[in-house]
């Protein structure tokens, strides 16, 4: 690609200095009310060729200045939700943890309920009789 940019800019510069060549004639050109200049036609292209350059130039820096902020924001974003997702993933593990360590206490508390529910229901058949 830079090739091809490089071979293309080649281009233009030899098509201006070729044109410039045979255009060498004084030309006057109107820049405001009142203000002229008289310079050969060959200078004032050049001179209009690098001021189209410049703002080329300045257009593509401030372009990639976007493009760096944007980047930044984004990779800023991705760190943030990686960094919440490192927490959540601790959060889970805690949470196991305390699954795990509360576990037998929950099968001892189901069987004593279990124990406790026979008790009752053979209680209220009782009554019930």
């Amino acid at each position: 690609m830079r090739s091809l940019n490089f071979l293309f800019i080649f281009l233009i510069c030899l098509a201006l200095v070729l044109f410039s060549i045979e255009n060498t004639e004084p030309t006057t050109v109107q820049i405001i009310k009142g203000v002229q200049v008289k310079a050969p036609l060959c200078v004032e292209l050049m001179i209009a060729t690098g001021l189209g350059a410049i703002l080329a130039w300045l257009f593509s820096l401030w372009s990639r200045m976007q493009r760096m902020v944007v980047a930044r924001q984004e990779s800023r974003q991705v760190r943030e939700k990686e960094q919440q997702i490192q927490d959540l993933q601790q959060d889970i593990e805690r949470y196991k943890a305390e699954v795990d360590a509360k576990q037998p206490l929950l099968e001892s508390a189901d069987s004593t309920s279990l124990k406790t529910a026979v008790a009752e229901m053979k209680n209220a058949e009782v009554t019930t009789n």
